[in-house]
């Protein structure tokens, strides 16, 4: 790994301290989004560090190395918000509980942080607002601009957000759906956010919560893209940092457990809830504040990995086949971690077709659509897309019907038939 790849991070992002210490050591990975061609296979594969460092200052939690943003994002990014019927339905929710919730008129304008293929502001669109998109992945923002949502290529920060701000003037609400966990240079983004809001305008910002990793053990949700693992205490230290101030936090269903984080300037117009205060508290009551916590965390992952192996062994020793269903960026972990690969798995199956015929990274599983369950027929499918497991049997009973049996690895491996 040269240093142009990765750097070690010496501070916290929420409150610049530098009295961090690791606290977790998981599996090196590729980025998990980098699937292979299968002649790319045996070709050299840099894995880089997924270890854990907690803030005694703030208690937040983040990754100890960064990996270069361009690897991550700018070589053909392969996932899309508009393959999930749930999220596409959650950001159609969004926008309209917004507009409704904090009045907002038409014709104002809405930035997206990280916009993906403007699944989002398509739905701002429709009841009448001005939008524009900002996200990294070129082929991604291309398609959304072709699509009729006009999309930056471009990182977000301080300086696009002037230039945001003189070409469309400032913006009436900023969106960010699971991309602000992504971003390093975060001080850049909220004094972009900072500087781009009108007076009376709002941020919101969706991020995976914490709280739900550590009590569901969805340890897999930590990867090089995801840079931060978010709580309240923290995210209080930085908008606090830029003259801002959360006015009301939301738990919300994406990611399998999320937490929705409105703010505003300091002294805006709208009033605080007690929302901040409340899961403040349930997070001391669980230890989130505490590094040990953490320590212990990594042991029971490691439980849960020997249960799941246990299982699948004994599945495969018997001659029965296993398939997996959902290739998402949280796979990547899961497999490597557990050490899950084609020993285990015969191929996998994803809706997303910009993965389809390519292989995993890593463990080099094939991916295909979700036909193939039907025409292969495996014995069992491990839902590696565990946050929705439930729709994925929905949709796929006739697979139960026809004697499949589904397998939930966490947070206690299971099989539903």
């Amino acid at each position: 790994m040269s240093q142009c790849e990765i750097y070690h991070r010496k501070t916290c992002r929420m409150c610049l301290s530098e009295d961090i210490q690791k606290v977790m050591e998981l599996t090196p990975t590729p980025p998990g989004n980098n699937f292979l061609e299968k002649h790319e296979i045996g070709q050299s594969e840099p894995k880089y560090p997924l270890d854990l460092y907690f803030c005694n200052l703030c208690h937040h939690l983040q990754l100890g190395h960064v990996v270069d943003p361009v690897i991550l994002y700018q070589n053909d990014y392969s996932y899309v918000s508009g393959t999930s019927a749930q999220f596409v339905a959650h950001l159609s929710d969004f926008a309209n509980y917004m507009m409704d919730r904090f009045e907002l008129q038409p014709g104002g304008m809405v930035v997206d942080i990280g916009s993906n293929d403007g699944t989002c502001l398509g739905f701002f669109k429709s009841l009448g607002m001005n939008v524009l998109g900002v996200d990294p992945a070129t082929n991604i923002a291309d398609r959304a601009t072709a699509s009729g949502i006009n999309t930056i290529a471009d990182f977000f920060s301080l300086d696009l957000s002037k230039k945001v701000k003189q070409d469309y003037g400032s913006a009436n609400l900023i969106t960010s759906h699971n991309a602000c966990a992504h971003i390093d240079d975060l001080d850049s983004v909220i004094s972009g956010v900072q500087h781009l809001l009108a007076d009376d305008g709002l941020f919101s910002m969706e991020v995976g919560y914490l709280y739900d990793v550590y009590t569901n053990t969805w340890f897999d949700t930590i990867y090089h893209e995801h840079l931060d693992y978010h709580s309240v205490e923290p995210l209080s230290y930085l908008f606090s940092r830029f003259d801002m101030e959360i006015i009301s936090i939301q738990r919300i269903a994406p990611q399998g457990g999320s937490i929705r984080v409105i703010t505003q300037k300091i002294g805006g117009k709208y009033k605080k809830d007690n929302s901040e205060n409340e899961l403040m508290n349930l997070e001391k009551q669980t230890g989130l504040d505490k590094p040990e916590t953490f320590i212990d965390f990594e042991r029971h992952i490691n439980t849960v990995r020997d249960d799941l192996n246990i299982l699948l062994n004994k599945i495969k020793k018997t001659g029965k086949r296993i398939a997996g269903f959902g290739a998402p960026t949280k796979a990547t972990t899961l497999m490597n971690h557990f050490g899950i690969g084609k020993d285990h798995l015969d191929f996998i199956v994803d809706d997303n077709p910009l993965k389809q015929g390519l292989y995993t990274p890593g463990t080099h599983v094939p991916v295909f659509s979700a036909e193939a369950i039907y025409e292969e027929k495996p014995d069992y499918v491990l839902i590696l897309a565990w946050n929705f497991s439930e729709p994925i049997m929905k949709n796929h009973n006739r697979y139960l019907t026809q004697g499949g049996k589904f397998i939930l690895p966490m947070p206690i491996p299971k099989i539903v038939a």
